[in-house]
């Protein structure tokens, strides 16, 4: 589909039939890590993820900015009908963004394990860690290798987000664009989009969280409908940890 503003962004539809579940990937991820998920999602409904622009086999054009990318999310759901929405780190940011200002289109919304603010952290960081990583790679293992601190984990995760090219694997996110979203994190925070979000919440956090200290819980009580759980023994995937399935079912059970 197209965005509001040209771009294009490509669509998953991974099954299931009834209301809308949109899955929406963190940074540099893209619509097909949520494919472990799928199956037991689409007991729920019509399950659709989406790749942010920038991501995956979505247009690579700016600006990198939090509000654009909620508006692509807005752009969607527009076309989909009133959703849940469900979030993971960027995906989360932008799910929760666009319940605050369209809350017509969100019946309810997961995040998982992103905070608001971030402001304080250093950009300069963030830079040095995306250039340091070692394109091409030259085998999956190669990418599993790469990714695999600190939790094993993300590594396979990292596998779906890469192409093969007659030099070697590539990711499919463009280092520069995702160093200036990331640097974008450091000098905003969008606390105002959390007092505004009315409809029914989960916020699931890692016990190694992405977030900073407590900022989740703060999240959640400025929502009059939300609920935050943080896991024991998970990391940034917190879908990787046993209790992140029992927790999304049952939410999506009563809010459905």
């Amino acid at each position: 589909m197209r965005a509001s503003d040209g771009v294009e962004l490509a669509v998953t539809e991974f099954g299931g039939a009834g209301p809308p579940i949109l899955l929406l990937h963190g940074l540099m991820g893209c619509a097909s890590t949520w494919a472990p998920l799928a199956g037991w999602l689409a007991g729920h409904g019509r399950v659709v993820a989406v790749d942010a622009r920038g991501h995956g086999r979505s247009g690579a054009r700016g600006p990198w900015t939090t509000d654009r990318m909620a508006a692509d999310v807005v752009d969607v759901l527009t076309e989909l009908g009133p959703s849940v929405v469900v979030g993971h780190s960027m995906g989360g940011l932008h799910g929760l963004v666009a319940a605050a200002r369209r809350p017509e289109l969100v019946r309810a919304l997961v995040v998982e394990d992103m905070g608001v603010d971030f402001r304080g952290r250093s950009a300069a960081d963030a830079r040095a860690w995306f250039t340091a990583i070692p394109q091409p790679f030259p085998t999956l293992a190669a990418v599993r290798r790469a990714f695999a601190h600190p939790r094993a984990e993300f590594g396979e995760y990292m596998t779906e987000c890469v192409e093969e090219r007659a030099d070697g694997y590539h990711l499919l996110a463009r280092v520069e664009h995702t160093t200036a979203i990331a640097a974008e994190w450091a000098e905003r925070d969008h606390w105002a989009a959390v007092g505004s979000v009315r409809c029914p919440a989960l916020l699931v956090e890692a016990e190694e969280s992405a977030a900073p200290e407590g900022q989740m819980a703060r999240m959640a009580a400025r929502m009059p409908a939300a609920t935050h759980v943080r896991v024991p023994g998970t990391g940034h995937l917190v879908r990787c940890g046993a209790g992140f399935r029992p927790l999304v079912e049952s939410f999506l059970s009563t809010h459905m």
